[in-house]
C-alpha cells in the first residue's frame, strides 16, 4: 500500500523511532521548562534575579563546550551520543526530587542540576542536527526538520498542559519525575533505530584545536551561515530575556496558578503546531531566504500583546501573542536548519551545529543573567518590552545578507 504524501517519512520505520524518540525527549524537556524555574519560584522562594540566574545556569552549556562538542560529535556516532545524553540527562533530573523528599533542596543544587542538563543538551542537539541528514537524506531535509519540528510544537502544547496540573497535584519538584521519564524513553527508542552509521574517518589531525579551527572558519566564511548564525545571536538573547520574566510575569503580575499558566505556555505550542505544519509550504512559496527574515519582522513585534495584558480578557491577547511568535520562530527554524545542513558537508556537520550553536546561544546565560537583573530593576512588564524589540531587530544580519546576496537580485 503506498504511502500517503502527507505521512512520506513517517511510513519509514526508523525516521519513525526517531520521530518517536524526539517526541518524549522534547515532552520531557517541555515539562521540565516550565517546571524547573517553578521549583524554585514556589519551593525555594527564590527572587527574580535567582531565577535569572537559574535560567542563564540552564543555558550556560554552549559557552562551555559549544565548540569542542562539534569536534567530539564528528569523531563518534551520533545516534550513540543521542542515546548516551538523553540516559544521562534523565538520571540528572532525578536528584531534585529526591532531594525535596529528603529536605536536601537547596538552589545551588537546581544550578548543579541545570548547569549539568545543559551541557549534556549541547552535545545531543548537536548530534541530532548532524545524524538527520544520514538518516533521510539531503533532499528530504526540509520535510525531516519540519515533522521533527510539528512534534516538537505538539509536546510544547501537551508539555506545559501536562506539567501546570502535575505541579498543582504533586508539587514541582515531584513533577520532573515525568521529565526524567520522557528522557529515558527517548533514549531507548533511538537505541531502536536499525540504520546504523558508519564510524566516521579518523581525523587527519589529532588537534581538536584544528579541528575546531576549521569549522569556526567554514561557518564565519559562509556568508548565509554567518548571517543566521548572528541572528538568532540577537534572537536567542532576547529571547531567553523575556521568557526569564515571562513566568514571573504570569505567576506574580497576572496572579496565574501553575495550571493557568501551563494553559498559556500550552498557546505558544499551538502556535509552533501551525507554523511546523505550513513551515514546508511558505519555503518553497516565499524561499528559504526570505522566508528567515520576513517571518521575524511578521511575527516578533506581536510579542509585545504579552505586557500590555492585564487580569480579565485581554490575557488571551497576550496568549495569542505568543502563539504568533512561536509560530514565525518555527517556520524560520526550519527554513535556516534546512539551508545549513544542505550548504554544509557531512564531515563538518558537527561542527558547523555547534559552531552555529556556541555564537548564537553563547549570549542565551548572558540573556538569562541580563533578564533577571533587569526584572529586579525595572520590573518583569519592562523586561518583556525589552526582550520583544530584540527579538524583533534580530531579522538585520539575515535581511543584510538577503539583500547582497545574487538569489535577492535573481529573483
Amino acid at each position: 500500500m503506498p504511502t500517503s504524501p502527507r505521512l512520506r517519512l513517517l511510513g519509514d520505520r526508523d525516521f519513525g523511532r526517531l520521530f518517536a524518540a524526539t517526541a518524549l525527549g522534547q515532552l520531557g524537556d517541555r515539562i521540565m521548562f516550565l517546571t524547573l524555574p517553578l521549583v524554585a519560584i514556589t519551593s525555594l522562594h527564590a527572587d527574580e534575579f535567582q531565577v535569572g540566574l537559574l535560567a542563564a545556569t540552564t543555558t550556560s552549556g554552549s559557552l562551555l563546550v559549544g565548540l569542542p562538542a562539534g569536534a567530539w560529535v564528528d569523531r563518534m556516532r551520533k545516534r550513540s551520543v543521542m542515546i548516551g545524553t538523553d540516559l544521562l540527562r534523565a538520571s540528572a533530573l532525578l536528584t531534585i526530587p529526591l532531594a525535596w523528599w529528603t529536605d536536601l533542596l537547596t538552589i545551588r543544587l537546581l544550578y548543579a542540576v541545570a548547569l549539568l542538563h545543559g551541557v549534556l543538551t549541547v552535545f545531543f542537539d548537536v548530534a541530532h542536527v548532524s545524524y538527520l541528514p544520514h538518516l533521510v537524506g539531503r533532499d528530504k531535509l526540509v520535510e525531516g526538520n519540519a515533522k521533527l519540528s510539528a512534534i516538537r510544537s505538539v509536546t510544547s502544547i501537551g508539555g506545559p498542559a501536562v506539567a501546570g496540573p502535575l505541579v498543582g497535584l504533586v508539587g514541582a519538584p515531584a513533577t520532573l519525575l515525568a521529565s526524567s521519564a520522557g528522557m529515558t524513553m527517548s533514549g531507548l527508542f533511538a537505541a531502536t533505530i536499525r540504520r546504523r552509521e558508519e564510524m566516521p574517518e579518523p581525523s587527519r589531525s589529532s588537534r581538536l584545536a584544528r579541528e575546531i579551527k576549521e569549522g569556526l572558519h567554514f561557518v564565519l566564511q559562509h556568508p548565509a551561515l554567518r548571517a543566521i548564525m548572528f541572528s538568532d545571536a540577537l534572537f536567542n538573547l532576547s529571547l531567553v530575556m523575556y521568557q526569564t520574566m515571562l513566568l514571573v510575569f504570569l505567576e506574580r503580575t497576572m496572579g496565574l496558578p501553575p495550571f493557568g499558566t501551563g494553559l498559556v505556555l500550552s498557546c505558544m505550542g499551538c502556535g509552533a503546531l501551525l507554523g511546523a505544519l505550513t513551515a514546508t509550504r511558505l519555503s518553497k512559496r516565499i524561499g528559504q531566504g526570505p522566508v528567515i527574515w520576513l517571518t521575524t519582522l511578521a511575527t516578533c513585534p506581536l510579542a509585545v500583546l504579552m505586557p500590555l495584558a492585564r487580569p480579565g480578557w485581554t490575557l488571551y491577547g497576550g496568549a495569542i501573542g505568543l502563539a504568533a511568535l512561536s509560530m514565525g520562530g518555527v517556520v524560520r527554524v526550519v527554513a535556516q536548519s534546512s539551508l545549513q545542513q544542505a550548504v554544509t558537508p557531512d564531515r563538518l556537520l558537527g561542527r558547523m551545529a555547534a559552531t552555529a550553536r556556541f555564537v548564537s546561544s553563547g549570549g542565551i546565560p548572558l540573556g538569562g543573567v541580563i533578564g533577571g537583573a533587569s526584572g529586579s530593576a525595572f520590573g518583569a512588564t519592562a523586561t518583556l518590552w525589552i526582550g520583544a524589540a530584540g527579538m524583533t531587530l534580530s531579522a538585520a544580519p539575515t535581511i543584510m545578507w538577503w539583500r547582497t546576496s545574487p538569489r535577492s537580485r535573481g529573483g
